[in-house]
């Protein structure tokens, strides 16, 4: 991983702001009716205005790969992360959707998510995306230097694991960011062993995400050639936020304007 200096975390949390603000408005644009192709061209429109550019449009992660077609990523119930905004996919009363969402700015590299409901859902779906939520914030508050990446991990399972049955998505993991959209370390959201020798250090920046479902944590190959969904097909909740960390502890840059009091 590379040390972020003081000039480019500067840099960072300015569009990190920038980037929580542009998702809280994106929050309020996704209504049943929508098309996620109508909440992506919104995106887009809220990135340039910000003086960014999408991060994962035409993103490719490997050179044979298609390249990404769209701004965020736009997953409904049970799909886990990939998905492109389409104008054939409309939210319905009862979906949870999520929005994954990166900006390059000044050639640095921002990430951020987060599950709403869209409509009214049952009360065992409302707890899948608090206890999801709440087990990024503890994650959050094991990020401080001395500590490794391996105690972000044990702190999203053993919050998750304590809150009743939960598939805890294990092929897909956080990461490192800042100079591109995915550096290292890999983050698991469960605690990996191997992990217990990367240290965390002020000036690493780090995306965070867990990723919960109702059922299984196996995954599959959804059949737009780019989703990733839960392979029984169970609901499933992610949110994300990047932080760099300090020498105290760590700073989330992506937080929305009044996250602690928003409705999921």
């Amino acid at each position: 991983m590379l040390i972020k200096n003081k000039k480019e975390i500067e840099e960072l949390k300015k569009s990190g702001r920038q980037l929580g603000q542009i998702l809280a408005k994106l929050r309020d644009f996704c209504i049943v009716g929508k098309s996620t192709w109508e909440i992506d061209e919104l995106a887009e429109k809220l990135i340039l205005k910000a003086g960014g550019k999408p991060a994962f449009k035409n993103y490719q992660s490997g050179p044979k790969d298609k390249p990404f077609p769209s701004t965020i990523c736009a997953c409904i119930n049970n799909q886990i992360v990939h998905a492109p905004a389409s104008k054939k996919v409309f939210l319905k009363d009862g979906d949870i959707f999520t929005i994954d969402i990166g900006m390059e700015k000044n050639g640095l590299f921002t990430d951020t998510a987060r599950t709403i409901i869209i409509g009214k859902a049952k009360p065992e779906i409302e707890k899948l995306l608090q206890v999801t939520k709440e087990s990024l914030e503890r994650a959050i508050i094991a990020v401080k230097p001395g500590n490794s990446v391996a105690d972000i991990g044990r702190a999203i399972e053993d919050y998750v694991n304590s809150q009743g049955k939960y598939g805890i998505v294990e092929e897909l993991v956080g990461h490192g960011v800042g100079h591109s959209v995915h550096e290292d370390p890999m983050i698991p959201n469960y605690y990996d062993r191997k992990m217990e020798n990367f240290k965390l250090r002020p000036g690493m920046v780090l995306a965070i995400e867990p990723m919960i479902t109702l059922g299984d944590w196996r995954v599959k190959d959804g059949p737009d050639g780019f989703s990733i969904d839960t392979a029984d097909g169970s609901l499933c909740a992610h949110f994300e936020h990047t932080v760099v960390v300090t020498k105290d502890g760590c700073e989330v840059i992506t937080r929305r304007p009044e996250e602690e009091k928003e409705v999921i």
